[in-house]
């Protein structure tokens, strides 16, 4: 139990959703990040649809890499997490059919998200299932936590609203001059926010900086 829990799989874990975080250091899954992060709710459903197939097709690959020929290895990568997105996509028609229409094309367009296939490549690859599980749940979640923070922001100040909630739409806050940022629901808003959250990372860690 020990060595399931060792530093280097906490770190394995850790790092993605830290230091080395897919979306705001590797500069990884934009495109998504733009799209779904209007609103709260399709934001939490997309990191977790991504998360949950990011950490399932490490550990198949990890399982068979040792039988995958090395000429068709993108080939077989592809297709675990076509079937991933495919499942993922049918559990979310059949339980969360509004959230499913919201995310729209995105859901399918995951199997061309650079986090995954890159994450099969570099690592499930070359590891074991239980640390390919850790590397791609840390992967996924710190794709998530990017796509809330941006989804936060962009909803919040955008329709005044969280998960639907009214929160600023009130009498009293309006007659004190705030006004709903119709701005922030636009997706070059998203690439801003994504922009000052990359600007503040590299900035509190001067390590993550290019050297000229």
């Amino acid at each position: 139990m020990g060595s399931l829990f060792s530093s280097k799989n906490k770190e394995v874990f850790s790092t993605p959703i830290s230091m080395n975080n897919p979306v705001t250091v590797q500069v990884l899954g934009i495109c998504s990040a733009l799209a779904v992060t209007s609103k709260l709710e399709p934001a939490i459903v997309m990191g977790l649809s991504v998360t949950i197939i990011t950490a399932f097709s490490n550990v198949v690959i990890s399982l068979i890499r040792k039988t995958i020929p090395n000429r068709i290895r993108i080939i077989v990568q592809l297709v675990v997490v076509a079937a991933l997105v495919t499942i993922v996509s049918e559990v979310l028609k059949a339980f969360a059919y509004d959230v499913s229409v919201q995310l729209s094309v995105y859901v399918g367009l995951i199997i061309t998200n650079c986090i995954l296939m890159g994450r099969l490549e570099a690592f499930a690859m070359a590891n074991g299932p239980w640390e390919s599980c850790l590397d791609g749940l840390g992967n996924g979640l710190g794709y998530a936590k990017i796509l809330v923070i941006v989804a936060f922001i962009r909803e919040l100040l955008g329709s005044g609203t969280l998960l639907g909630i009214n929160i600023l739409n009130y009498d009293a806050i309006k007659e004190a001059g705030y006004v709903n940022n119709g701005l922030m629901l636009m997706p070059p808003m998203a690439l801003i926010i994504v922009a000052c959250l990359i600007w503040y990372q590299r900035a509190k860690h001067p390590e993550l900086q290019d050297k000229e």
